[in-house]
């Protein structure tokens, strides 16, 4: 897009280019606006501000429409499990048959969680809010896995990556039974993800655990709505 916007500030006209989204819509690219002209924005809440430019996910609440890497969430959610939209969401591709199986042995490998988190877990009243515990104790990770911390080195990102992804289920498991009185469970390892998710939830020790394939769907399908939420506040936080 070569359109550009004027603006005129004590008598004198500056110019800032627009830009064009993936779904053509234009924004101002106003990087340049105080070098240019000593004036900042004010804009409460960033209602209007773009953090940064992304190909991975377009979101628009009022129309409804959502996409991954330009894939509808429609297509997404009814035709595709949620370790292949993580991978998607990751590489910028579907995976192959290959690369599922490869991607699904990595997060496999890393699914078990150190014992001492039990202890941390302990520490918590049942009464406090699970989304307080659960974040606790991703803050832990890195405390049990220090190697993975340089950002700039692709190998150690990538690790974090499927450390979050093979772990995160164990630790909300584990948030949920504790606020129950539960005993914990283990991951197991014949189950797809979605499946291992439900088990590591719902399994009795006194009981054979089947899940329905109800449960299992609409799991998967809640995974796949929430695994990406463009430049939400949170989001843009954390890039700035």
């Amino acid at each position: 897009m070569s359109d550009q916007i004027d603006l005129i500030y004590k008598g004198k006209s500056y110019k800032f280019p627009l830009v064009e989204g993936s779904e053509n819509e234009a924004a101002i690219d106003i990087k340049t606006l105080r070098a240019q002209t000593g004036l900042i924005t004010l804009d409460p809440g960033f209602k209007n501000t773009g953090s940064c430019t992304s190909d991975i996910t377009f979101l628009d609440g009022e129309e409804g429409v959502l996409r991954y890497r330009g894939y509808a969430i429609e297509d997404l959610a009814n035709n595709h499990s949620f370790i292949e939209v993580a991978y998607l969401l990751i590489f910028g591709d579907l995976p192959t048959a290959d690369q599922l199986e490869g991607f699904e042995n990595e997060i496999r490998d890393y699914a078990l969680v150190d014992e001492d988190f039990k202890i941390i877990l302990k520490s918590f009243p049942k009464s406090a809010h699970p989304m307080g515990i659960l974040s606790s104790l991703t803050s832990a990770l890195i405390a049990f896995n220090p190697s993975s911390v340089d950002i700039n080195s692709e190998k150690e990102f990538h690790e974090a990556i499927i450390m979050l992804l093979a772990k995160f289920p164990v630790l909300a498991s584990w948030t949920h039974r504790k606020m129950k009185g539960l005993p914990l469970n283990y991951p197991n390892y014949e189950l797809s993800y979605t499946d291992n998710l439900a088990y590591m939830m719902f399994r009795m020790p006194n009981k054979a655990f089947n899940p329905s394939p109800t449960l299992v769907s609409a799991l998967n399908k809640l995974l796949i709505l929430h695994a990406d939420h463009e430049q939400n506040c949170s989001t843009s936080t954390v890039r700035m």
